[in-house]
């Protein structure tokens, strides 16, 4: 009898200390698990404050096939101009230089990522040339549309619906500011650029 008690305490003893660690490593995986969660949250807060959040990749790339070149533009190529586009944290105010102008149908859009990221509402822009198989412009707003367009991850191949149009002059913009350098930015409207002050 006085043999099996030791034995019956250290046992107990290596049970508690074995659900004592594994209750750490769990509280601790939970954390590291949630941590990820809560930075996208507050990622997300704040893009509320300035509009959409975007991934843009940091060269757009060219623009799209058979978009046609502004043939008399507000601003040419190389102009400096002031942007009141408020898509992105640190755009609005920011100056930025045109680096493209062209006459065609703008549209914002909503969407869910390919990807299965969070659904986008109302993003602005996509051009009609970065639609496949669009039809004559301009779409109705309500419609639907196949994406082209692959500014930001999970685009290509989304369906979209079409929230609204615009024929003014659009721009590709390089921005260079302390909180954001693009080359090819794809896209601000005439509206939503100024002249430099």
């Amino acid at each position: 009898m006085k043999t099996s008690t030791p034995l019956t305490t250290i046992a107990a003893v290596a049970a508690a200390s074995a659900l004592l660690l594994s209750g750490c490593a769990s509280s601790e995986g939970d954390e590291a698990a949630q941590h990820p969660q809560h930075e996208k949250q507050s990622e997300s807060a704040s893009s509320e404050d300035h509009g959409e959040s975007h991934e843009h990749a940091a060269d757009g790339g060219q623009p799209p096939k058979g978009i046609e070149k502004a043939s008399d533009p507000n601003y040419a190529v190389g102009d400096e101009v002031a942007l009141t586009a408020d898509h992105m944290p640190g755009m609005k105010g920011a100056k930025a230089t045109i680096s493209g102008a062209f006459d065609t149908t703008t549209y914002s859009v909503s969407y869910s990522p390919t990807d299965g990221g969070d659904p986008v509402k109302d993003h602005r822009w996509v051009v009609h040339e970065e639609l496949k198989n669009p039809g004559k412009a301009p779409l109705k707003d309500g419609a639907k549309a196949t994406l082209n367009a692959d500014h930001m991850p999970g685009m290509k191949g989304a369906e979209a619906t079409i929230d609204s149009s615009t024929e003014n002059t659009v721009y590709m913009v390089d921005i260079d500011t302390d909180d954001m350098t693009m080359t090819n930015h794809k896209w601000v409207t005439e509206d939503e650029v100024q002249p430099v002050r």
